[in-house]
């Protein structure tokens, strides 16, 4: 089976002639700018892999960034989709309600760990839409104005969203920008002031978010915090869980939300079902959580789910949409939460992880170029530099990196605020020799690249 099968590279050139001539037609026909630099296409996935029109098998590493943490066409969930489409493929939530739509929301109630017994949710359809629609609730809830967010950030290409994304490449050209948004700065302990310990950076990275209250806005005019509990295109860096208590602290006492975006880091990714469990543990966890990626095996579905007092108080018609929801895509989620609880992968996460962490650890030591590795659980992080004493980023060497593997049929991709760090993104039902192999793969482009 597919599924099973290991990376191999069968033209002699990659890409193969079908997918190079397809990759032709991309040109013409969509725009450039959405972009696309590896030379691959797809025939049919299964499970971490996918053949290409040419045949070559590649892994996965990406998954979608994110999206495919139960693999390509799960074997359960293609009978579940066909089900709920022989039926009807939508309905409008705001004029016929469907039965999957509340199991949904009744399903995540029961498992996003927000504060609060009484929970609600409601779905759009990406992460995007879901990180504008928890602004628009605190809004509504807390009647304040404004919001702070973090460099490092990521959360859309929406007017709003590239506002509240610190990276600016992903916003050229499309101001102006909505007002009332803040930015701290992220607890980047890799790169934390120099001389610092990493307990004195913490609260130097606490402060920065007084700093905002102090010059910017005052907090009675705050109406959330948004963060990610562990920052995707920012670089894969966990916010250290003394960092997030004392946030967790401010939004107590000035009487402002808490929000955690866990468009990647949720649905078994880190070793928890969401990584704001970890957050729960250590007392802090978030007042509204948003989610997307995983949550649906691939088609478009997004979450918000908070307590219910919160929820209540949007104001009526600010929230909803036409496609949010799906028939379809709820029943598509509804076999994923299923299948991740029932085969443990949020277990299998921290399995892939310690493999992962390991190897990665084990190269660091071997190479100068290699300054960082982090993560939680499968999802982890390791950043190139010129060298370990000066911490100079190396983006160069990481494309060169990333375009190595996918000569060796490895899909890997970059992220950071400098473009110097790979992200491992691996479906968590990658098999253990799949995993074994590419990280032989990844360490040879490592070798070759770094000489």
């Amino acid at each position: 089976m597919l599924k099973d099968k290991l990376p191999k590279i069968i033209t002699e050139t990659v890409p193969g002639p079908k997918t190079a001539a397809l990759i032709e037609r991309r040109h013409k026909a969509i725009p450039d700018a959405i972009g696309c630099s590896y030379p691959t296409s797809i025939k049919r996935g299964e499970g971490a892999v996918f053949e290409d029109l040419d045949g070559n098998i590649f892994l996965d590493w990406i998954g979608g960034v994110g999206v495919l943490n139960i693999g390509y066409s799960h074997p359960e969930v293609i009978p579940a989709v066909k089900a709920q489409a022989e039926n009807y493929f939508h309905a409008m939530q705001n004029i016929i309600t469907h039965e999957g739509y509340i199991e949904l929301a009744e399903k995540m109630n029961e498992i996003v760990p927000v504060r609060g017994e009484k929970k609600r949710t409601f779905f759009a359809n990406s992460g995007a839409e879901r990180d504008e629609n928890a602004v628009k609730i605190a809004k509504g809830y807390t009647g304040r104005k404004n919001i702070i967010v973090f460099s490092g950030a990521f959360h859309g290409r929406t007017t709003l969203t590239m506002a509240m994304t610190a990276k600016k490449a992903y916003a050229k050209g499309m101001g102006p920008f909505p007002d009332g948004i803040y930015r701290a700065d992220f607890p980047y302990l890799y790169r934390k002031p120099k001389g610092m310990t990493d307990e004195d950076a913490i609260n130097f990275y606490v402060e920065t978010i007084n700093n905002v209250f102090e010059q910017c806005a005052p907090a009675e005019d705050i109406a959330a915090i948004v963060v990610e509990a562990l920052q995707g295109e920012g670089g894969f860096i966990p916010a250290p869980i003394e960092w997030a208590k004392a946030v967790r602290k401010i939004c107590d006492e000035k009487g402002i939300l808490l929000i955690v975006d866990e468009v990647q880091s949720g649905f078994c990714r880190t070793g928890r079902f969401f990584a704001s469990e970890y957050w729960k543990e250590a007392g802090c966890e978030p007042d509204i959580i948003t989610s997307a990626k995983s949550i649906a095996a691939g088609l478009p579905l997004s979450a918000i789910t908070a307590r219910a007092e919160i929820m209540q108080a949007v104001p009526s018609g600010t929230i909803g949409g036409t496609f949010g929801g799906n028939a379809v895509a709820c029943a598509s989620a509804l076999k994923v939460i299923e299948i991740m609880q029932r085969d443990k992968l949020a277990d299998r996460a921290l399995e892939i992880g310690k493999t992962v962490t390991s190897r990665y650890n084990a190269m660091k030591e071997k190479y100068d170029c290699i300054g960082d590795v982090r993560g939680l659980g499968a999802m982890i992080g390791i950043e190139f530099v010129k060298d370990k004493e000066s911490k100079t980023p190396d983006a160069a060497l990481t494309a060169a990196i990333v375009k190595e593997c996918a000569q060796n049929a490895l899909l890997v991709e970059s992220a950071g605020t400098y473009g110097n760090v790979i992200r491992f993104l691996a479906p968590l039902v990658i098999t253990d020799e799949q995993l074994e192999a590419g990280l032989d793969i990844f360490e040879a482009a490592v070798k070759k690249c770094s000489k």
